[in-house]
């Protein structure tokens, strides 16, 4: 009895506004730091405090090249965190003072489109598939929708084929598999707008001599998240078995070296949590069924990604081995970033496989495309910028950052059938 009383209390009080939903995650006066690592085991410090994810954040893992990795702190825990750098002869370099007020700014768009769809602001799951609907409508006889399947909440992964005349090869798109990436389905959105718009010659020519498989949002659930509850929400959003924390590193749960050679964790709290198995997220599984059907169809599998600037290939494994065509990949990836180069922003992105010029990871979705399905051409492109916002790209950056992609998009392209591959 007592129990009903207590239920009928819980409905009661829901029904009248009393008890709510947790407030949005907030980040006042944490910080971001970027750090430089002279040794395995100054890596190993940072390494162990950033799986305490409710105190710091690795925003961005450690890099081989530069040895730098990214880290959030919490408020709370700055004079500690000064004191381990201390102690570790570690050297850092003030980032992001207050992660909200970047992330308030980059709400605050005062020249944000308002009556129509743009790319002046960053669009919320359901504003992005309003967009997506209306295009489907404008354009039925060279678009198509695909479904990729369904998110652990139920909602629907959706894509669009964009496609001029039959028999054309295939390029696959895959943006926001990370959640708090919000810079990646903006470009997406813009992509698709320039591919079914644009009169420029050369994008007519992309448009109109390939076929276009592209996802805006793949972590729906997560991209919903970070936009209603939490802005710096990475993972999926299915709970774990055995643990509090939720969600795992979609891009570390696909079939290809899982888990291997610490590239990815077995942490569930973990941002690169793998997963309890390949496969264990119902969108990377959906979306391996998904790429296994139609494998046929597709030449080029390119991921979006953010932040770092680079252009990234397999393997992602190793860095002791690389593919056999992996001067092809090399020119191609050249030809990418001399083209962003050189625009006039002169935003420059390194190029070559993910663990030689970044870090190792595994059971990512471009390397099991590319070891399981056999396509040679595959890259992730990490965009804009070096740290200074991080994930919170201020909006005003939106469109010079899609036409950096558009350029490089072009060179790859045309490189990659220079070569042989389209």
């Amino acid at each position: 009895m007592r129990l009903l009383w207590l239920l009928a209390t819980l409905v009661a009080l829901t029904s009248a506004g009393i008890v709510k939903d947790p407030p949005k995650e907030r980040y006042d006066n944490f910080r971001v730091y970027k750090l430089t690592i002279q040794n395995k085991i100054q890596l190993a410090v940072i390494e162990k405090i950033g799986e305490l994810t409710k105190k710091y954040n690795i925003w961005k893992e450690y890099d081989e090249r530069s040895r730098q990795i990214d880290i959030m702190v919490s408020p709370g825990e700055l004079n500690h965190f000064q004191e381990l750098l201390k102690f570790n002869n570690i050297s850092s370099e003030l980032m992001i003072e207050n992660v909200q007020e970047r992330i308030d700014e980059e709400q605050v768009t005062p020249t944000a489109d308002s009556a129509t769809f743009g790319w002046t602001k960053y669009y919320e799951l359901e504003e992005i598939e309003a967009w997506l609907d209306e295009i489907l409508n404008a354009y039925p006889l060279v678009t198509e929708e695909f479904i990729v399947g369904q998110s652990y909440e139920g909602r629907t992964i959706r894509g669009i084929k964009i496609s001029h005349k039959a028999g054309n090869p295939g390029i696959f798109i895959e943006s926001n598999i990370h959640a708090r990436e919000w810079i990646t389905s903006a470009s997406a959105t813009w992509f698709i707008n320039q591919l079914l718009t644009s009169e420029d010659a050369d994008v007519r020519s992309l448009a109109d001599n390939y076929d276009w498989h592209i996802i805006p949002v793949f972590n729906v659930d997560g991209f919903e998240y970070s936009h209603k509850k939490d802005r710096m929400w990475r993972k999926t959003r299915q709970p774990h078995a055995t643990n509090a924390c939720i969600g795992a590193d979609a891009n570390r749960n696909f079939d290809s070296y899982w888990l291997q050679n610490n590239g990815a964790s077995s942490n569930p709290c973990s941002e690169t949590f793998a997963g309890d198995n390949p496969g264990s997220e119902p969108e990377a599984k959906a979306l391996v069924e998904y790429l296994t059907k139609i494998q046929d169809q597709i030449s080029v599998y390119i991921s979006f990604h953010s932040y770092g600037q680079y252009l990234l290939s397999p393997y992602g494994h190793t860095k002791e081995e690389f593919p056999e065509n992996y001067n092809d990949i090399l020119t191609i990836g050249k030809a990418f970033a001399d083209a962003i180069e050189a625009l006039p922003y002169g935003t420059v992105y390194q190029y070559g496989s993910t663990a030689d010029v970044l870090y190792v990871a595994t059971g990512t979705s471009v390397d099991w495309v590319f070891n399981e399905l056999g396509k040679k051409i595959g890259y992730t492109i990490e965009y804009r910028d070096k740290g200074r916002y991080g994930f919170i790209l201020p909006p005003v950056q939106i469109i010079p950052n899609c036409e950096e992609l558009m350029v490089g998009m072009l060179a790859l392209i045309e490189k990659t059938k220079e070569l042989g591959y389209l």
